[in-house]
């Protein structure tokens, strides 16, 4: 057995997670520090220039050396004995890392930019009891993490044996490939509200920022504003809103290309393989098995389209905090690549089942919520503060509750629960439709609940626990709820498969 691929006895990174460490803690510092750097830069002194730049070299040069004490001090290796990935590591207050192997549910490589110059990957191994990656491998060869990748995804119980001193690593079969017309469909039809919220969020913070270093320089806001009160009202909302909606088109296709470029989906044996990334490459290797719950996601244009988005949850520790380490997303898949995955994934095509729709007083009390008492409370506020004139007013007032109703109307046509023997199936949704699907046999938690004044109309909801979050059910028939629960119920206790 060759002595690099021995994951009995302890190793250490590549000599060039030097170089990694050294750059992570420098981008962290200056990432931190970096309006104090920008003032003291302005600010320079000139007549202080070789003390400077004698304290930058000393400084450079004490990073440099913590970054090669934490490579030294840095080791990991499989004690196949108890079954466990252990990693030790630290300079002066030393941490054992030690991950039970049948506990590790995905093993990601994932490449930076710094990390593709010098060409190494990073390792991150992720189990179900952690919001966080458990343990990562910050620089180590391609080859090297594709072997360890596969020996803790796919470790067996017995030890395993070797008849050659060359590892030889079977090749993934290709299964799909995500073109970038694709990417750029899906860039371009979702995350709009996402992806300015983002952008403006950033620009805000970075605005607050230069005012503060640069409070002598005015920038005059009100030019803008100005020049759009001289414009129509609705010709100045057609501009505000095509700006808006042009930033959101933007960001989001540049964010969609930049994180899923070359997106690829293999098969390795038992397990998938995911690989993408343009300027930062991920490759997450994960386990049919331990999928807890996977989402279709289609609006209107990505149904034209022939494009959707598959989300893929595995366990996690805190289901209902939506933790997006725990989710992968498969973007600008067509229906013929969205039954090839659920098949891979479930072993068959999961049909829609029994249908079970919600209550007219969904819709009703919905309305009364998020339309009608919205609509109440800005006429009082606008008669105590006198904001706008009545036609303004009734404008404004129309325009949201057409906008409001129609959004409220499909969110209600589109909510339905799908139920057969072997899957269930929620759908939701006003402009992106949802189609959750989890099998009954993971089901971890099952919450009936009924208010007394729904006994008379026998409404009721549901809600089921997974590992990989929850899904909920409400203004249902509640004795049939009862009587789907009492068979979920059933199979959650015969079943002898496994969910992790």
């Amino acid at each position: 057995m060759n002595a690099l691929t021995d994951f009995s006895q302890p190793q250490r990174q590549s000599l060039l997670g030097v170089l990694v460490m050294f750059a992570n803690t420098l981008q962290k510092i200056v990432r931190a520090m970096w309006p104090i750097l920008l003032v003291w830069l302005v600010k320079l002194d000139a007549s202080n220039t070789l003390f400077i730049y004698l304290g930058i070299v000393a400084f450079v040069l004490i990073i440099a050396i913590i970054s090669y004490l934490q490579y030294y001090f840095f080791t990991f290796y499989i004690d196949e004995e108890n079954s466990d990935f252990v990693i030790q590591k630290g300079v002066l207050n030393k941490t054992k890392i030690t991950i039970q192997l049948h506990k590790i549910q995905q093993v990601n490589i994932n490449q930076s930019l710094i990390q593709r110059l010098i060409n190494v990957y990073k390792l991150e191994i992720d189990t179900a009891g952690s919001d966080k990656k458990e343990a990562s491998i910050s620089a180590i060869p391609h080859e090297l993490a594709i072997i360890l990748k596969d020996r803790l995804i796919n470790y067996a119980s017995e030890k395993p044996t070797f008849t050659e001193e060359k590892e030889v690593v079977e090749a993934p079969s290709s299964l799909l490939k995500i073109s970038l017309s694709s990417l750029i469909k899906i860039g371009f039809t979702s995350n709009y509200v996402k992806s300015f919220l983002l952008f403006f969020a950033f620009f805000t913070a970075m605005l607050e920022n230069i005012k503060k270093i640069f409070e002598s320089v005015e920038i005059q806001e009100d030019k803008m504003t100005g020049y759009l009160d001289k414009l129509p009202i609705l010709t100045s909302i057609a501009i505000v809103l095509g700006t808006i909606i042009g930033i959101g088109l933007v960001v989001n296709l540049v964010q969609t290309i930049i994180k899923y470029y070359d997106f690829t989906i293999r098969k390795d044996k038992q397990s998938i393989v995911l690989s993408y990334g343009l300027l930062a490459t991920k490759n997450t290797l994960l386990h049919p098995k331990k999928v807890q719950l996977v989402s279709t996601t289609q609006n209107f244009f990505q149904k034209k389209f022939d494009i959707l988005t598959i989300g893929i949850r595995q366990a996690s520790s805190n289901p209902g905090s939506n933790i997006k380490s725990d989710k992968i997303d498969v973007p600008g898949a067509s229906k013929l690549e969205r039954d090839e995955i659920l098949k891979i994934l479930f072993n068959t095509f999961p049909e829609k089942g029994k249908l079970m729709l919600p209550n007219w007083r969904k819709l009703a009390l919905e309305s009364f919520f998020l339309l009608l008492l919205p609509i109440v409370v800005f006429i009082l506020v606008n008669v105590s503060f006198d904001l706008f004139i009545w036609n303004e007013l009734v404008m404004y007032c129309s325009i949201f509750a057409l906008f409001s109703g129609i959004l409220l109307w499909f969110s209600y046509k589109n909510y339905r629960l799908f139920v057969s023997t072997d899957f269930i199936i929620k759908q939701n949704g006003a402009w992106d439709v949802d189609n959750t699907i989890v099998e009954p046999y993971k089901i971890q938690a099952i919450t009936t609940k009924q208010f007394f004044w729904q006994k008379a109309t026998n409404i009721g909801s549901v809600t089921l626990a997974t590992a990989g979050g929850n899904i909920d059910f409400s203004t249902g028939n509640y004795l049939e709820i009862k009587k789907m629960v009492n068979n979920w119920v059933y199979q959650v206790e015969t079943t002898n498969k496994n969910w992790m």
